[in-house]
């Protein structure tokens, strides 16, 4: 049996702020992770760049500066895995690459013990709080704690994608398509979307496909890709995963082609890189004390228990069952800086148990919105700081001194409205 103060499973930017947070309140931590290398969406999932705002401090902004001090060295992503591994080396995480839980032992509201699998063999780890850092909400699944699935109605969620870069555009171009109103007229007087919306509706590129998004990486020459998509895909289960990856690397293809075909400057590109699994926006959402909604999205909600305060990202639904957005033809829903409230972070019946991430208790709408790495590490880092209290005090989760975390992390008077 291995025994530590907290344990976080998960790591990716979510599950990277818990353990650095619980580890910098001077608990035994470990964090268990799946893959090979840490850092989830930021590195196997090769998502770039850093989204979403957050108006209070938080360990994301050590995270990304630690990357960037890198980055005259290597990629982003292969800064990504350096950084991360010494950050929670340098603060005594006990790491554990290859590990995934198989089975999670309950005593009435208070999870005991976890056996996770690796290479090694079969491990019990003993904790005095667990957090579920996994985006997929697995060790809250595997508990048994409640969870929602997909949208109202036809639970389809959002669709998976593989994200990859390309090297060889003309070193003169400089623009960028960030978004689905991110117009750029070429030099031709052609309208780039409109190249993409017309491509889509002629089969030049797959049905699911009406937005080739391209971002900067730094790199003179060089474009990170947001394309392919695949829908109708449920991401836990393994057969899907792999269907999905065959297509999705089947577009990856498509788009290359149809941007030499099509763009001005584009005639001799590659691709360099891309993510080693593909990305899944949305899986379960546990069910918490509170339910985080769209409407707290749109009219900026204020919580006496935030622990992400004044947080800001669009209602970025990409359609489940079909091309761009889902809603308002295809122009995403703004909100109002909102905050998070710890209820959202502690399952239903459970005492010891905290999730971070994607996973979070909140709707399919509002979901759409938090998903993304900075508002992860946001709620990592206050995770961490509650599973510290938990551990040091031997208190529920509902009894944690919100007080004193929110002080921690900047938040000293929420403006409750």
């Amino acid at each position: 049996m291995l025994s530590y103060d907290v344990v976080v499973v998960g790591g990716g930017p979510a599950g990277i702020a818990s353990a650095l947070a619980a580890a910098d309140e001077g608990c035994r931590v470990a964090l268990l992770e799946k893959y090979g290398c840490l850092g989830g969406g930021i590195t196997s999932g090769y998502v770039r760049p850093f989204l979403g705002l957050v108006n209070n401090p938080n360990i994301g902004g050590e995270i990304r500066g630690r990357i960037a001090a890198l980055e005259d060295f290597m990629s982003p992503v292969e800064a990504a895995k350096v950084a991360l591994a010494e950050m929670l080396h340098e603060r005594g995480v006990d790491v554990r690459l290859q590990t995934e839980p198989a089975e999670v032992m309950r005593d009435g509201a208070n999870i005991t013990r976890i056996a996770a699998v690796s290479k090694g063999g079969r491990y019990e780890f003993c904790a005095n709080a667990y957090i579920d850092a996994t985006g997929d909400g697995d060790l809250a699944a595997m508990a048994g704690a409640r969870c929602e699935y997909g949208r109202e109605g036809d639970r389809l969620v959002q669709p998976t994608s593989i994200m990859f870069t390309i090297e060889g555009i003309d070193p003169s171009i400089d623009w960028c398509i960030c978004h689905e109103e991110d117009w750029h007229t070429l030099p031709d007087g052609r309208e780039f979307l409109d190249i993409c919306h017309k491509a889509c509706e002629s089969g030049e590129l797959p049905p699911s496909i009406n937005i080739v998004r391209l971002y900067a990486t730094g790199r003179v020459g060089e474009r990170m890709v947001n394309a392919t998509q695949a829908n109708h895909v449920n991401p836990l289960e393994p057969t899907e995963i792999f269907a999905a990856e065959v297509e999705l690397r089947r577009q990856v293809r498509i788009v290359v082609e149809f941007l030499r075909r099509n763009i001005p400057g584009f005639e001799h590109i590659r691709v360099n890189g891309s993510a080693t699994t593909l990305g899944a926006r949305e899986s379960r959402r546990i069910i918490g004390d509170y339910i985080l909604t769209d409407n707290d999205l749109i009219i900026g909600a204020r919580f006496d228990d935030a622990i992400v305060h004044r947080a800001n990202f669009c209602i970025d639904i990409h359609n489940p069952d079909g091309a761009g957005q889902a809603e308002r033809n295809g122009r995403p829903y703004l909100c109002q800086d909102y905050d998070i409230p710890y209820r959202s972070l502690t399952p239903l019946g459970f005492d010891n148990l905290l999730c971070a991430g994607r996973n979070i208790s909140g709707d399919h709408r509002a979901h759409a919105s938090y998903r993304v790495m900075n508002i992860c590490m946001a709620m990592g880092h206050a995770a961490g700081l509650a599973a510290a209290d938990i551990s040091r005090h031997r208190r529920s989760s509902r009894d944690v001194d919100i007080r004193a975390i929110q002080k921690k992390l900047g938040i000293v008077k929420p403006d409750v409205d």
